[in-house]
């Protein structure tokens, strides 16, 4: 019965975030990676200067993992995942860096990952752990 919930809960949202596909592919990539075991502790979280954003911060057993997500309704310039550039991962590493400070995680205990997201008939999700150092 509250599988059918979230499945309800699910359509509903696809429906209202038609045009905002960054969102529904984080609320898809947030799921999948409940799924998969991991404890979502932050999303969006943005330095207090602005210098970066992390679309979402999780704990996978002992590591905290600092994942972008990146969405696509098609592959036609590329995979989801080649958009994440030098420039991109730099500003997501600055914003890593605060939060695991504030948190008091020591930097050997973190990874980054990219969550693949393109939203096909049915969606399809790909998780690159260690996506960089």
């Amino acid at each position: 019965m509250l599988n059918l919930l979230y499945r309800a809960a699910g359509v509903l949202r696809r429906r209202a975030l038609r045009g905002d596909h960054g969102r529904l592919g984080e609320d898809l990539a947030h799921r999948f990676l409940r799924r998969q075991g991991c404890v979502v502790v932050a999303r969006n979280y943005r330095t207090p200067s602005g210098e970066g954003e992390i679309d979402l911060v999780a704990w996978q057993k002992e590591t905290l993992v600092f994942i972008e997500v990146k969405t696509r309704s098609s592959t036609e310039f590329g995979t989801p995942d080649r958009a994440v550039d030098g420039e991109k991962r730099e500003h997501i590493r600055r914003a890593a860096r605060d939060y695991a400070r504030r948190a008091g995680v020591e930097w050997e205990r973190t990874r980054f990952d990219i969550v693949s997201v393109l939203l096909e008939k049915k969606p399809r999700i790909e998780w690159l752990p260690n996506a960089w150092r």
